[in-house]
């Protein structure tokens, strides 16, 4: 076989975090309308990942956050995003850049991708992933993601 000297891996997981990047990007504008919310799972000790140290001592590896009603001061950049959440009644800002992100769900739509970082293997599934940071007001439904085949849209 061919070395993939177009690295086709590196451009997908591109485009996907692009597509994290504009959900986000969306509900900064728009905010999250009827059941759509977010559980973003992010690598803590990423460069550029800002957090108050207590969060941090307590998730060392990967912490996952849920955007649903109680979220402040979204702002999505090219690299990034930040948003106030509030942890044990103290609100705090929180900087994550997207090559961060582990793992993006949106259970009320079935949706959920999954990236690995550099040396590190990929995030658990959006079915196992770890507790929420900032739990949903309702109860989340059971998740399971669709996967779809590159081959059905091949031409023949």
């Amino acid at each position: 076989m061919a070395q993939d000297l177009f690295h086709y891996d590196k451009m997908v997981e591109r485009a996907l975090r692009g597509v994290v990047r504009d959900a986000v990007k969306r509900a900064a504008k728009e905010g999250l309308r009827s059941a759509h919310h977010f559980y973003i799972g992010f690598a803590t000790q990423m460069p550029g990942v800002v957090i108050p140290d207590s969060l941090r001592a307590r998730y060392p590896d990967e912490m996952t956050i849920v955007l649903q009603h109680q979220y402040w001061d979204l702002e999505v950049g090219e690299d990034s995003f930040s948003v106030t959440l509030s942890f044990q009644k103290q609100p705090e800002l929180l900087v994550i850049p997207f090559a961060a992100v582990r793992s993006f769900a949106d259970p009320s739509v079935n949706f959920a991708l999954e990236f690995a970082t550099p040396d590190t293997p990929p995030a658990k599934t959006a079915g196992n992933m770890p507790a929420p940071i900032e739990a949903p007001t309702q109860p989340a439904e059971k998740t399971s993601a669709e996967v779809v085949t590159l081959d059905s849209f091949r031409k023949r």
